[in-house]
């Protein structure tokens, strides 16, 4: 049994909350919202976020930082990836530096194209060694992993022993872990997969088709391996669990945040208007700006990912999205 504390209290922190209690473990959650904290110690339900289900009783949640960290073996970063440089560093001084640091937030950040785990060595510099950060990803929708539904994901870090105590830490009869040694591959996958998963839901929004859709998470596949080649992952992880197994179930699956927002574009609806009428976060959206500019940046092609960036920002017809890339130069198919 571990002490772990998950730092965000949205669907999938508590999905994972209940993962890790029932893997044994004495879980405490820590939430922005003083009702969120209260209902959840009172009627061990959280009124925003998987309403529906009842929570075991020993989950206990927290509003304090500092009390919600004390005596903690694991940490687990659970809030959205814009926010978690903020958290973390609100974080670092409640640390003695033992404990295992685990994100499954998925991101790219804005601006300086870190990835999670690399915020987190930044930000925990001279408290954490990177040898105790890791992250856990992989096709699990928090409204199935909730529900005790078969989930199979991957714990990659720094070092070997980090992956097998997060894997042990977190792995029931129906959430399966793996560990891996690729974080950049990993991480890549996993948030390249919500780009592909905007351009899935464009495709369904506008009835383009299941050919379309095939193409998509093919072709998705390719841009994927073509950045993870440039920031040095293994080729390998992309046919695994965080890169094909997370395009596919993102794409495809009706629990898909990224997947529902492009959805809405495809149906006609502006970005703006659908952002606000949403309460959870896609992280696509971020993601898309991000990688758009790392492939200018680095003068790497990823048609899909340009394509859904003018859509998103430049107000750009998916329709005529669709031609431009359906309609360039013709190429070989080079499988990397």
């Amino acid at each position: 049994m571990r002490n772990v504390t998950v730092v965000g209290a949205g669907s999938f922190g508590t999905a994972l909350a209940m993962v890790l209690e029932a893997a044994g473990n004495k879980v405490q959650i820590w939430a922005r919202e003083k009702n969120v904290v209260d209902s959840i110690n009172t009627q061990h339900k959280n009124p925003s976020y998987l309403s529906d289900l009842l929570l075991p009783e020993s989950i206990e949640a927290y509003n304090d930082l500092e009390h919600c960290l004390r005596s903690q073996d694991m940490v687990v970063f659970a809030t959205p990836s814009h926010t978690l440089r903020e958290i973390a560093a609100k974080i670092k001084p409640c640390l003695d530096g033992h404990e295992v640091l685990v994100t499954v937030s998925k991101g790219i950040e804005n601006e300086t194209f870190k990835t999670m785990s690399q915020i987190l060595i930044e930000v925990m510099d001279g408290v954490t060694y990177e040898d105790n950060i890791g992250v856990l990803y992989g096709p699990s929708h928090a409204e199935e992993v909730a529900r005790l539904r078969p989930t199979t994901v991957v714990a990659a870090a720094y070092s070997s022993r980090t992956a097998r105590v997060i894997q042990e830490t977190f792995m029931t009869p129906m959430f399966r872990v793996y560990a891996n040694n690729d974080v950049i591959g990993v991480e890549i996958g996993g948030s390249v997969k919500n780009i592909m998963a905007v351009a899935a839901g464009i495709i369904d929004g506008a009835e383009l088709g299941d050919n379309a859709k095939a193409a998509l998470i093919t072709r998705g596949l390719h841009e994927m391996k073509r950045m993870g080649q440039m920031m040095g992952a293994h080729n390998d992880t992309f046919s695994g669990l965080t890169g094909m197994g997370d395009l596919i179930v993102t794409c495809t699956s009706a629990h898909s945040r990224n997947r529902y927002v492009g959805q809405q574009i495809g149906k006609g609806f502006k970005l703006n208007e659908i952002i606000e009428s949403m309460n959870m976060v896609a992280e696509g959206i971020k993601t898309t700006k991000s990688v758009h500019d790392w492939a200018k940046k680095n003068n790497v092609e990823m048609p899909i990912t340009e394509a859904v960036y003018h859509v998103l920002f430049d107000d750009v017809d998916p329709k005529d999205a669709l031609n431009r890339l359906m309609n360039r130069d013709p190429k070989d198919e080079k499988i990397i």
